[in-house]
């Protein structure tokens, strides 16, 4: 073949197939929306999927020193107005998370970069004391894990988690844990007695009863059968569990509601709530992606149900509609909802109203250690 002949025309040129590694939800390190320049593969002939060594994505986690440790919103969709989260990133690789967006602000991507590029805010509990302190401070319920779960697997080192509820536990301030991980059954000696006094409430999320489907939807959680465990064992110890369904997936997890809500009750949960997926910025593609990956023969068809519930779009970030869709399908959903948890008997109130903040009392904060000569250099370097 002449040299002339080569293939110079990218048009011609096709991405390399995109393909799941093991234990990771996202396919791709899609560029965040405020990268300047993007990157694109593609196979120019010589791609060969014996050149990949199959190594698996090595996760790493920053310590951070943040600035401040309570976010507040006001919307109406929420039954919290206060969060707070440990960490930033999240390991457990749900490919539905909203929160996948944020990584954006780093410069890094809300995909991979998003379950392996991690940030400890190592001085959360320390933020938090001094917070309380605040003569401005008026106590209001926290959720502990919004954003990313407080309990993703480096807390196990970590510990910040358990950290912070000390300091709510001291300070007899409410607080409202949600996660997907057995590992808020290490904690429950600090929760069961927060409970005691109503100051504790914790939801676990169960968005599929398939443990096929969740070694893809979120990797690195815990399975859904544990997840059920840490129910039973939460609701044991006399702490107030709700099952979360979130989110739902037409046609990958919507089937399963009913047996969902019926599993969670049995093993001790007595409230409940659900989402509809929501696909903000960068969840969306990334969202298609694993789909086109995992379940190719029906993308079309989880898609075009979405829209119906969207207004016809991939996402509508309305207030009131944004959690639950509107249309038919969202009725439908809305119609299944009610009526199994009424024959349940589960509350479809959040607990986080019922807990009660008469007892808060500010902490006592510690005084910042004098730096000495030479310390600004090695908090440079920190």
């Amino acid at each position: 073949m002449n040299h002339d002949d080569d293939i110079t025309d990218a048009d011609q040129w096709v991405a390399p197939p995109l393909k799941a590694q093991k234990g990771r939800g996202a396919v791709s390190n899609l560029a965040g929306r405020y990268e300047i320049q993007t990157t694109e593969a593609v196979d120019d002939g010589w791609w060969r999927d014996e050149d990949d060594n199959g190594q698996p994505v090595k996760t790493f986690v920053t310590k951070e020193f943040a600035k401040s440790i309570l976010s507040r919103n006001s919307s109406p969709d929420l039954p919290f107005s206060v969060s707070l989260n440990p960490y930033r990133g999240c390991e457990h690789g749900c490919i539905y998370c909203f929160a996948r967006p944020t990584h954006a602000y780093l410069g890094l991507s809300p995909g991979l970069d998003f379950e392996t590029r991690l940030y400890a805010k190592v001085n959360a509990a320390e933020l938090l004391r001094r917070e309380l302190a605040s003569p401005s401070y008026q106590p209001s319920c926290i959720a502990l894990g919004v954003n990313t779960d407080a309990y993703q697997p480096c807390d196990r080192d970590f510990q910040l988690t358990r950290h912070v509820l000390e300091v709510l536990r001291e300070c007899e301030h409410p607080v409202g844990l949600i996660t997907k991980s057995s590992l808020i059954e290490r904690d429950i000696d600090i929760i069961a007695a927060m409970a005691e006094k109503q100051q504790a409430v914790a939801a676990v999320t169960i968005t599929t009863l398939d443990h096929n489907i969740s070694r893809t939807l979120e990797p690195r959680a815990a399975s859904p059968t544990r997840r059920l465990q840490t129910i039973r064992k939460l609701a044991d110890a006399g702490i107030p569990v709700s099952v979360s369904v979130a989110p739902i997936i037409p046609f990958v997890t919507e089937q399963e509601l009913e047996h969902v809500l019926a599993a969670a009750h049995e093993a001790g949960a007595t409230s409940a709530g659900y989402t509809v997926l929501r696909l903000p910025w960068e969840v969306n593609p990334l969202f298609q992606q694993w789909l086109e990956t995992h379940f190719p023969e029906r993308a079309e068809r989880v898609m075009n149900r979405i829209r119906d519930m969207r207004g016809g779009k991939d996402y509508d970030a309305e207030f009131g509609s944004r959690m639950h869709g509107e249309g038919l399908w969202a009725d439908l959903f809305r119609q299944r909802f009610r009526k199994t948890v009424a024959r349940l008997g589960l509350d479809r109130n959040s607990r986080f109203h019922t807990l009660d903040d008469s007892r808060f009392r500010k902490p006592q904060v510690i005084p910042p250690r004098a730096k000495k000569h030479g310390d600004e250099q090695l908090d440079f370097f920190g």
